[in-house]
């Protein structure tokens, strides 16, 4: 069973986006750019490596340079639960 964003938020996932460059098959001296976007833990970046390594095992295109920026959402000390709502006209 997958969790939900909100819960990866609160266990510490942060969105983590990659600008990935890498080289056409037929013409090695063209760059193109693929963007990479998943909810990721810093600072090891486990789902960002993995997914490069595949990348790496069964893309031909081989990768030129990798730049990414991660975000943490928010933190176990910024989520309240609300119970109630009031609607003021």
């Amino acid at each position: 069973m997958s969790m939900t964003e909100t819960e990866l938020m609160l266990q510490g996932y942060g969105l983590t986006t990659a600008e990935m460059f890498y080289r056409m098959p037929d013409y090695q001296s063209v760059l193109n750019s693929f963007i990479w976007q998943d909810y990721d833990l810093a600072p090891d970046h486990p789902r960002l490596f993995r997914f490069i390594e595949f990348w790496h095992d069964e893309i031909e295109g081989p990768l030129h340079s990798v730049r990414f920026v991660h975000r943490r959402q928010i933190g176990p000390g910024e989520w309240r639960n609300v119970t109630g709502e009031f609607t003021c006209h």
